[in-house]
């Protein structure tokens, strides 16, 4: 048996986390070292995903229930506006393999990189 991840372990009050959202398929916490003003992490409660491309074609539901916690974070605390990041694979710079999403709000327009 592995490991609980860390997200889990902040989830069960193991590590300390600021939760600020939860319903019973997904949460969202405050990114430890945050790259913008807002940044928060939408996380599914299941670690069964390693990535979003597991998750997409496991359960495509609940990449749309963490879709919408990135959209109620962001009106809540960025007027709507947003960009959502998954991290896709160690080189793509993913650390923790429980799939999970960034919400990054109310960058300064200077550190936006256009797509």
């Amino acid at each position: 048996m592995t490991e609980p991840s860390i997200f889990t372990r902040i989830l069960n009050g193991e590590i300390p986390g600021e939760i600020l959202a939860r319903t019973d398929r997904v949460f969202a916490i405050r990114d430890i070292n945050p790259q913008a003003p807002v940044h928060v992490l939408v996380i599914p409660v299941t670690e069964q995903y390693r990535d979003v491309t597991e998750l997409a074609a496991g359960d495509p539901g609940l990449l749309a229930e963490m879709v919408a916690m990135a959209k109620q974070i962001a009106t809540e605390h960025a007027d709507g506006e947003y960009r959502l990041i998954f991290n896709n694979g160690a080189r793509a710079g993913q650390s923790v393999f429980h799939v999970h999403a960034h919400v990054l709000a109310n960058i300064e327009e200077s550190r936006l990189v256009g797509f």
